[in-house]
């Protein structure tokens, strides 16, 4: 999942996208409100993570404005301020959820994968399909009852297409969702990834739609 971290705090947002990405997040990170307006406007994530104490807008006008936008991108925000005034104004705002610092990183991303499932065809952490299992939380997989272990980028693909079972995902899309900016993407990256997955899952679990992308068949 493609996650957009708007936060001014370098030294957190850099603790936290070295802690989201280790959790098979593909992370960007800008520090103003213009900056994800145009980051939104252009390059829609899935997810935002929105400090609401920007330097030039505050957050809660950001989410005010992508709403009016008709955006309906998930959001979490981030806050120094946990009244419950404080809360109600962000959850009135158009927010999902609503997060006050300083807060534990487990708690973050339980969090995240909530919004996760709501925005996935699976029901809970544990995607089941066919002798593959997937469970989200641990970051565990098995294979007819059997341990795999998986590189990170062939977690994050593998997650990509189980959590959208039936769901024809676009090479883009599946870029888009294991590499972040500044990243290089070697031209066959995305093959060798699917090549791999298939010695480990079987040929047939991954199917190719030619042209288009990937995608696993619905649970």
């Amino acid at each position: 999942m493609q996650l957009l971290l708007v936060e001014d705090d370098r030294p957190l947002a850099r603790g936290l996208k070295k802690a989201l990405m280790s959790q098979g997040f593909a992370v960007n990170h800008v520090e103003t409100g213009k900056a994800a307006l145009h980051v939104l406007a252009t390059e829609p994530p899935d997810l935002v993570v929105l400090d609401i104490g920007l330097p030039d807008i505050s957050g809660l006008e950001l989410l005010k404005t992508l709403r009016r936008q008709g955006r309906t991108v998930p959001v979490i925000l981030l806050t120094a301020r946990d009244s419950v005034d404080d809360k109600v104004a962000g959850l009135d705002s158009g927010a999902d959820d609503y997060l006050a610092k300083p807060f534990d990183m487990t708690e973050l991303l339980a969090r995240l994968r909530v919004i996760e499932r709501r925005l996935s065809t699976a029901p809970s952490n544990r995607i089941c399909i066919g002798g593959v299992s997937l469970d989200t939380a641990e970051q565990r997989l098995w294979v007819q009852g059997d341990e795999v272990e998986l590189p990170r980028r062939e977690y994050m693909l593998l997650k990509t297409l189980m959590e959208n079972a039936g769901r024809v995902q676009t090479r883009a899309v599946l870029e888009s969702r294991l590499y972040s900016w500044g990243e290089e993407i070697a031209s066959n990256a995305l093959e060798v990834h699917v090549h791999h997955l298939r010695k480990k899952l079987g040929n047939d679990f991954i199917r190719t739609i030619r042209g288009v992308g990937y995608k696993v068949a619905a649970q």
